[in-house]
This record gives structure tokens, sequence and C-alpha cells, in this order.
């Protein structure tokens, strides 16, 4: 009998523990508190767009998927298409666009009777095929950021303080004002997530005054980009011809398929790639185009 009383005595702090880390899923009581990430969608006006998010319950000490849950996605202020997450937390909406346009696009949760309102933000970026795309690396964007590698950051994401290069900003936005719609490169470090990476680049774009554009998140190295590459010319983004870059993987993903590339800033002598262009600075790269 006594061996069972400490039993008893044990099990009532685990549950309460187990509680707090899972944010509140023992507690049949309380809704789950949820986070939602959605990462960036590219469309052509009139064609379907297909919105990517996952939900994710938010606990101490980790993030562990929701699946079986409604979600909505909202354009424009109207619930454009609803779905169900799967067991890994994601769900996948559609949505077709009708005119060229960047769209703040939101994913909540729908009516759900054990987790709380939740809601993540993403672009919807709808070009015409025929839009010239610039393809920038965005560690070639941030000052500090590393040349041999993946994109500088941490596991959760990208280190909001780092600063942007002298200039990235106004020379892509004068770039992208009238002609060119930019794409943006962040790498996905081993250990880290594509949604959080996604959330977190367009974070620091726009605190740092970035033109708009879409956030396209990569394993590291010059295979998955050129694999990218490929299929958005396959599915007839022909337009896609030139990369901005900082890495050597990333230039030689465009110059291996007689694309142009330049590389910012400008390396150590003999570090650049054969044929590739180079710029000094952000100032010079509009010179090199």
């Amino acid at each position: 009998m006594q061996s069972r009383r400490r039993i008893a005595h044990v099990s009532l702090p685990l549950v309460l523990l187990l509680d707090l880390c899972l944010g509140g899923a023992v507690n049949g009581a309380d809704k789950i508190s949820a986070t939602i990430l959605v990462k960036d969608s590219l469309a052509a006006p009139r064609q379907e767009a297909r919105i990517e998010a996952k939900l994710l319950a938010r606990g101490l000490l980790r993030e562990s998927p929701l699946g079986g849950e409604p979600v909505e996605l909202v354009v424009n202020g109207s619930t454009a298409a609803t779905g169900m997450t799967g067991g890994d937390g994601r769900a996948l909406l559609s949505f077709v666009p009708t005119a060229k346009s960047i769209v703040p696009v939101h994913v909540r949760v729908g009516s759900s009777p054990r987790v709380s309102a939740a809601e993540g933000q993403a672009n919807l970026v709808v070009w015409e095929r025929r839009t010239p795309v610039l393809v920038v690396e965005l560690s070639s964007l941030m000052e500090d950021a590393r040349s041999d590698g993946p994109l500088s950051g941490i596991k959760s994401g990208i280190q909001q303080e780092l600063k942007p290069m002298a200039d990235a900003a106004d020379e892509l936005a004068k770039l992208s004002q009238f002609y060119y719609g930019i794409m943006y490169v962040a790498t996905v470090p081993s250990g880290a997530d594509g949604f959080t990476i996604s959330t977190d680049a367009r974070s620091w774009l726009a605190t740092h005054k970035f033109p708009s554009g879409f956030v396209l998140t990569l394993p590291p190295g010059e295979e998955a980009l050129g694999a990218k590459i490929d299929e958005l010319h396959e599915a007839g983004w022909k337009s896609i011809k030139t990369g901005i870059g900082r890495s050597k993987p990333f230039v030689e993903a465009f110059l291996r398929r007689r694309l142009e590339a330049i590389l910012v800033p400008e390396p150590s002598k003999g570090e650049a790639p054969r044929k590739a262009k180079v710029a000094k600075d952000w100032k010079d790269v509009r010179k090199k185009l």
C-alpha cells in the first residue's frame, strides 16, 4: 500500500510537467496554444497557387506538429480556401490569383475544439512568366554573413541583428521598381526548419526595408539550387536568367546552366569562379546587369 501511495504522489507533478512542456495538450479542459508558419508561394495570373502552412503546438521544450486540424486561407480579408493539416502538421491550400501583384495571405486555425486561435502570414507572389527575375542569395545582402557556406543563422532561424550591406536595399528597390521581380534564396542549415527560415527571412527583409519579393528556402549547396532552377524553367519561368550571390555554389549553379551570375561583394583575388561577373559592392551591381 505504501509503494502505491508513493507512485500516486509522484504522478501528479509529472502530468503537470508534461502539460507545461506540451503547451496544454495534456489538460483537456484548455485549448492548445499553437503557431502557424507559412511559406511564400509563386504563381502566374489565372494559374493555381499552392500555399503551404505548418501548424505547431507551442511548448516550453519543443514545438510538435498538430495533425487533423482545420485551417483557412484568407486573401484580401475573405476565406479563399479551407483544408486540414496532415500528421506532420502541414496543409496545402489552393487559390487562383487573377492579376500580377504581391498579395499578403494569411492562414489561420479554423473551428477547432482543441486548438486556440492562431494565424500566420506570407506572400503570394504573382508575376507574369515573362517578368525578368533576379535571384538573390540572402547572404549577399548581409554585412557579416559567411561567403563560404550556408547563410549565417542559428537552428531556430536567421539572426535578426545581422546588418544589411550598404546600399543593398536601395539598389534592389531601384531594380524592382519598374522591371525586375526579386526572388530571395535563403539557405536552410542542417537541423533548421524551412518554415522558420522563411518567416525569419521575410521579417529581416522587411525590417531593413528591402523590396517585397518571393522568399525561397533551399538546402545548402549547388545541387539543390540547380535542381530548383531547372524545375522553374520547366514550369515556364524562362525569364529566370540572372543570379546575384555571395557563395561559389550559388554562382556556379547559374554558370553551369550558361546563365548570368554576379558575385558580390568582391572576393579575394583568384577566388571568383571563371565567367562570373564581380561587383565590388551593391552600387556596382547595376552596372553588371
